[in-house]
């Protein structure tokens, strides 16, 4: 693995305040991306985990043997770690970080409650999978990645540039498994969608409303692409999930 982080790519942790927050960023992607959404949880009061999720900020090449289980296994840990008696710990993903948070609920009961922004679920099909491993079988391994989904001017995700295709499947079919156990999510929800996604369509956060048991709350924004934290909308964003937290644990 690489030494040296990219800009913006350190994890960080407020281990002061009550109750927590486990903040996770997305595919390609690095902590930069969702930390001024972790900074409003801390500063609300609430002890915050920005973890750096396996194989990202460093270099492409470090991703390349990272699978769905890795990054599973890695938020698993962090979870049980900052899941304490008499608090309670909510489950906030961006993205990628949004099947995540999915995943944590359905194998822990006790999460408080998610909050999801552009979850990738069911964002492939079946062809595509196989269209990715014609690629692999033909010898290519990774394809170049554009710039960060962003509406905003100027605004940039400072994740990576290119995709290696082999975690990209591991991710997809990870997310097929997320989606046939979201029954299991019985946390209430609070669901943020852009109406303009050009990664995740909003097919994602449609099956996620039809199919969790708990109760839940969809946020539409109407001026941001995917990468919604950094984007326009970022501030209302940050201020209607930090209301959420706040009503979870005062509940």
């Amino acid at each position: 693995m690489s030494a040296v982080f990219l800009p913006g790519a350190e994890p960080s942790s407020w281990p002061e305040g009550t109750n927590s927050v486990l903040v996770l960023h997305g595919f390609t992607g690095q902590p930069y991306s969702v930390r001024s959404l972790a900074e409003s949880f801390a500063d609300a009061g609430f002890r915050v985990e920005l973890p750096l999720l396996p194989g990202h900020g460093t270099a492409v090449s470090d991703l390349e043997p990272c699978r769905f289980h890795d990054w599973a296994d890695y938020v698993d840990e962090i979870f049980r770690r900052l899941d304490r008696p008499g608090e309670s710990t909510i489950v906030v993903g961006l993205s990628m970080g949004g099947t995540l948070a999915c995943w944590l609920a359905e194998q822990h009961r006790n999460v408080a409650a998610l909050i999801l922004i552009n979850p990738l679920i069911n964002q492939t099909t079946r062809a595509n999978m196989r269209a990715l491993r014609s690629e692999l079988r033909a010898g290519r391994t990774v394809f170049a990645t554009p710039g960060s989904d962003v509406k905003k001017p100027g605004a940039k995700g400072q994740g990576y540039d290119a995709t290696p295709i082999r975690p990209l499947l591991s991710l997809l079919e990870g997310a097929w498994s997320v989606e046939k156990n979201l029954k299991k999510i019985e946390a209430p929800v609070l669901l943020f969608s852009s109406r303009e996604d050009h990664v995740v369509p909003p097919k994602s956060g449609d099956t996620i409303v039809k199919r969790v048991r708990g109760s839940y709350e969809r946020v539409y924004l109407e001026n941001s692409f995917h990468v919604a934290t950094l984007d326009n909308d970022a501030p209302e964003l940050e201020e209607r999930a930090v209301a959420f937290a706040r009503k979870v644990v005062e509940r």
